[in-house]
């Protein structure tokens, strides 16, 4: 899983927002903070069962809004 980001004109600040960018949207960060304690897994199917809700949910909003 490498990441690879190139600087053009030495503009450095700008290749840092955009490794942030591209490892916010490969949910990089959610998975270092979810490995960060043990989760029994118990808890881990509860949490995958609510954001699987969430995720329907939000589809069936995009639905109406589409049709």
């Amino acid at each position: 899983m490498a990441v690879q980001i190139s600087v053009h004109g030495g503009n450095g600040e700008k290749a840092i927002r955009d490794l942030k960018r591209k490892m916010q949207r490969e949910l990089v960060f959610r998975r270092m903070k979810m490995s960060r304690f043990y989760e029994p897994p118990s808890a881990k199917r509860v949490r995958e069962k609510q954001e699987a809700e969430r995720r329907i949910r939000k589809n069936n909003r995009r639905r109406r809004l589409e049709s």
